[in-house]
């Protein structure tokens, strides 16, 4: 556990607001928020609580400063790793924090400014929306320290396609903001100053549809990345008869009905 007495210290800082968007800050900007053990467990711990919470409605995920989103995890740990049940020990913290953002019922929006390497990018890849500013810098430098890119950066592929990830994971090299929205990789790029404004209309829009709908949705995203066409259509199937199990389809088709009914009388 990082130590919360001391406020120098790395840690995983947790906002929540009324209306029921968290912030979840790495913040540890002397290393570029570079993650260690410590801070990988407290990450995992967090998203732990947040799912949990019945009135959750989105989760940003950003790195303390603006140097750096996460520069990756934490070299100086890694370099002291002597044995495989060490390495494999390690980057199964690295798994269970990606894993914890993909597990988390709500959506997820990455914020991205600075340094977003490594670690860092697999905890973006994990999220289900990336938005950065326009001088972000991604990369995987892992082959460069003797090690393969592993984890979550499994889930490249399917963002990015098999030749852009052959190319970054092979050659461990650096790409702008404006490379990464021509691949896929992020969804939105803004100036540093209009970052912010993007995560909030975002967020608007997120806020604007049906909680329970919202929920229903993700899990049958994470349902449509497993299983084969025929079942992923079975599952939306059941996914669409689920939601008249509740009042809010009926409520908010109303709600549209009756806005619509009045524009038409204003018009």
């Amino acid at each position: 556990m990082t130590d919360a007495t001391d406020p120098a210290a790395p840690r995983i800082d947790v906002w929540q607001s009324d209306d029921g968007v968290a912030t979840v800050t790495i913040d540890n900007p002397a290393k570029l928020n570079a993650l260690g053990s410590a801070l990988l467990d407290d990450f995992a711990s967090a998203f732990a609580r947040l799912a949990a919470e019945p009135t959750l409605r989105v989760v940003v995920i950003t790195g303390a400063g603006n140097r750096a989103f996460i520069g990756g995890a934490d070299i100086r740990e890694m370099a002291l790793i002597e044995t495989p049940d060490q390495a494999r020990s390690f980057i199964t913290k690295v798994h269970r924090a990606c894993d914890a953002i993909r597990a988390l019922p709500v959506p997820t929006i990455a914020r991205i400014q600075g340094y977003c390497f490594g670690a860092g990018l697999e905890l973006a890849a994990a999220c289900d929306i990336r938005i950065a500013a326009d001088g972000a810098q991604f990369g995987m430098p892992e082959v460069r320290l003797g090690i393969p890119s592993v984890v979550e950066a499994a889930l490249l592929p399917t963002l990015i396609g098999w030749g852009k990830t052959r190319r970054l994971l092979l050659t461990g090299e650096t790409i702008d903001a404006e490379l990464a929205l021509s691949i896929g990789l992020v969804e939105e790029v803004s100036s540093a100053e209009e970052l912010d404004g993007c995560v909030e209309a975002v967020i608007g829009d997120v806020l604007a549809c049906g909680p329970k709908a919202i929920r229903s949705q993700k899990a049958l995203i994470a349902a449509w990345e497993r299983l084969p066409l025929a079942e992923a259509i079975t599952a939306g199937i059941d996914a669409f008869a689920g939601s008249y199990e509740t009042d809010e389809p009926r409520a908010m088709m109303a709600y549209f009905l009756a806005a619509r009914a009045r524009r038409k009388t204003d018009g």
